[in-house]
């Protein structure tokens, strides 16, 4: 049996007892249906991962002792910052957790003219600690012991525009260049992907005067979370530590 991973959001340090919060209590004592004395995987963002012993079991609460510090990263060689403009629904968190799986290291959620989200005040901070939710559960699954931040919304023009040193991709059907013809060595990579309607002739102008490459997939055309996710596939294969 896989032993359970869990993220603890603060520090932690070995040989000491540590509260785990509600939800990881409530995920170990009646979805797991774990035991006293039982092992669990504890990582706290810091790249290292905790062994850990249940010694208590509550309803609300559950107390183990972390006993030792282990180093163990998993993480891609390629820097990869998913610039993602928001789907509807479920489309997006699905482009959130399998990106992280794939190994992303931050994604900004991002605002476009033909973005057909409109989120604001309560609403959107609420998306924005579900969405990190969903990255941090996908780092549980997937052995990853350093979360992905997911940054706040942002409007395209901005994100664009921000300093960067290294390869900037935005993905178009008639581009010059493919993944695997681009230039190398490539270590660091911003990835621009659209909405359902596609960018707009002057955003996409606009990110080319900001030096973004554009990029050809292959011949057929995707949804905007399956060009993501087979981008940062492709990416990996040929930059990272996938293939």
């Amino acid at each position: 049996m896989r032993i359970p991973r869990i993220f603890h959001p603060t520090p932690l340090l070995e040989q000491k007892e540590v509260s785990l919060c509600e939800d990881a209590a409530n995920h170990i004592a009646r979805v797991l249906r774990m035991q006293v004395n039982q092992e669990i995987l504890l990582f706290d963002g810091s790249g290292a991962q905790f062994p850990a012993l249940i010694k208590n079991l509550g309803k609300k609460n559950v107390l183990v002792e972390v006993l030792e510090r282990t180093e163990h990263s998993i993480e891609s060689p390629l820097d990869l910052h998913l610039g993602q403009v928001i789907s509807r629904g479920e489309k997006m968190e699905l482009t959130i957790q399998k990106s992280v799986e794939l190994g992303v290291n931050s994604i900004t959620p991002l605002i476009s003219e033909r973005c057909g989200v409109k989120l604001n005040g309560d609403r959107l901070d609420k998306k924005q600690q579900q969405w990190q939710k969903i990255a941090i559960a996908a780092c549980e699954q997937s052995g990853r012991n350093i979360v992905p931040i997911i940054h706040p919304v942002t409007q395209l023009d901005g994100w664009i525009q921000e300093p960067f040193n290294g390869v900037k991709i935005n993905l178009h059907p008639r581009a010059n260049y493919s993944i695997n013809t681009l230039p190398t060595p490539l270590y660091s990579v911003r990835l621009l992907i659209g909405p359902e309607g596609g960018l707009s002739a002057s955003e996409i102008e606009k990110s080319r005067e900001c030096g973004f490459i554009e990029t050809l997939l292959g011949p057929r055309v995707l949804r905007t979370e399956t060009a993501a996710l087979t981008a940062i596939t492709a990416l990996q294969v040929r930059f990272g530590d996938l293939g």
